[in-house]
């Protein structure tokens, strides 16, 4: 599968000012800000403010290049990179959303590591926001009558909800975009299954040492109430399958159909994938019974937060792509000239290093489009010759994502979570050292033994 550039072919990156990034360095920097200093205002009118970021770059797009390139330029980045994107974090937050796990367990180092083992596993299949929604309120359960139980949940979103996503597309945002691009879908399967399983066992053997001592902290012997296993609503796990193979299909199936629509080239198996994931997260929604979904206090905020804010990051994010894609000559070389050697190839550990601290404190989706772009933007290539790149800017935007709540889109809500189920999770500066404190050394190592 094979998607166009994001940019329009109207718009020179070479000849833009860097003035033209302002709408999208603003829109990141009001989700990774305002949530801390001004957390009412942002919960109240955050669609409000990434519109007008949005129209920050669309009125002055329009004016400057007319408003049919403005038209051709929003399809082409909504209907060919947006649209996909949401729809398949759609159909597996709706399909998890109705599988619910019942069950009553002591929490003992082994259940607890057990159950972030089996989280960390589930995350490449339904998605790290598909895992986080399955386990996370099984895990707060069983760990309720613990005095110091932050910790689990600060290494539940690590490995669920960002580090056991990067073995196939479906498992983290940014790899999905990867796939959108035209990076084959078993790609990071190969090329990230010993740096992810080398991270995963490490930071699971930790959890286990430390949950280990601080049980033993406890004051008194735990008390937990038995209840016999229960799984609710296990037909849902045939609809992510389903998932599964309708991406595949996508990337398999090239019938060469395309409908143009608005100036941006649509591709039939993309648009067939599109909607058999709708229609299953349909099913999900009519097949399972509202008392699973009541249960699991299963909302539609969080997707609906994911939609409207990434409807601003992937319009304000067109002039810096067509910037980056520029090279030297556009506004960015001196990024350019940082990440790649004086022949313009790009130097792995510098993509590694750069594309992971700036999804840490961005997002990591966004992130990654950025740096693809700026390896030049073809799958094919970057599958080739420059592997490399594109196996440092993978790992790195999914590893780093883990280092900030802000860093992917299940941190924020597996914390919500937690503090309505009154664990006293960290600011977002204690969450960034804890995250820190665990994370970078195994980061470094992992930049020494693969890069």
């Amino acid at each position: 599968m094979t998607i166009p550039d994001a940019a329009l072919p109207a718009l020179d990156g070479a000849a833009l000012s860097p003035l033209w990034g302002l709408p999208f360095a603003g829109l990141l920097l009001s989700i990774a800000l305002l949530p801390i200093v001004a957390r009412s205002f942002w919960h109240h009118h955050y669609g409000k403010i990434t519109l007008a970021w949005a129209l920050a770059f669309l009125m002055p797009y329009t004016l400057r290049f007319g408003a049919t390139e403005a038209v051709h330029g929003v399809a082409h980045a909504i209907l060919l990179e947006y649209l996909p994107f949401l729809i398949v974090l759609f159909a597996l937050y709706t399909i998890a959303g109705g599988i619910g796990v019942r069950i009553a367990l002591a929490p003992t180092p082994g259940r607890n590591t057990a159950l972030l083992a089996l989280g960390t596993a589930l995350a490449s299949v339904m998605g790290t926001t598909g895992a986080s929604m399955l386990l996370i309120r099984p895990l707060l359960a069983a760990n309720e009558t613990r005095r110091h139980n932050v910790h689990v949940v600060v290494f539940f979103i690590i490995l669920v909800g960002n580090v056991g996503g990067a073995l196939t597309p479906l498992g983290d945002p940014p790899l999905f975009i990867g796939f959108l691009k035209g990076v084959d879908f078993f790609w990071t399967t190969r090329r990230l299954a010993a740096p992810t399983l080398m991270m995963a066992a490490c930071l699971l053997a930790v959890f286990f040492a430390l949950d280990a001592w601080l049980a033993r902290r406890e004051p008194a012997p735990l008390i937990v109430s038995r209840a016999p296993f229960r799984l609710e609503g296990a037909g849902n796990f045939v609809l992510i399958a389903a998932v599964i193979g309708a991406v595949l299909l996508s990337g398999l199936w090239t019938p060469g159909v395309e409908f143009d629509v608005f100036g941006a080239t649509v591709e039939l198996q993309n648009l067939v994938r599109d909607a058999l994931l709708l229609a299953l997260a349909l099913a999900s929604i009519v097949l399972t019974p509202k008392a699973i979904r009541e249960r699991n206090a299963f909302h539609w905020a969080p997707i609906i937060d994911v939609a409207m804010l990434f409807a601003g990051i992937f319009i304000t994010i067109i002039p810096v792509i067509a910037m980056l894609q520029a090279g030297a000559a556009g506004a960015f070389g001196g990024v350019v000239a940082l990440v790649t050697d004086a022949a313009g190839e790009p130097r792995p550990a510098m993509f590694f290093w750069t594309t992971g601290m700036l999804s840490a404190v961005l997002d990591n989706a966004p992130t990654y489009l950025v740096f693809f772009n700026l390896a030049g933007g073809d799958a094919a290539v970057l599958m080739g010759a420059r592997e490399a790149a594109l196996k440092a800017m993978a790992m790195a935007a999914v590893y780093f994502g883990a280092l900030t709540y802000v860093g992917n889109a299940p941190n924020f809500m597996i914390r919500a979570i937690a503090e309505d189920r009154g664990v006293a999770m960290p600011s977002f500066f204690g969450y960034l050292a804890w995250a820190s404190l665990i994370v970078l050394p195994l980061l470094v190592l992992v930049a020494a033994i693969f890069l």
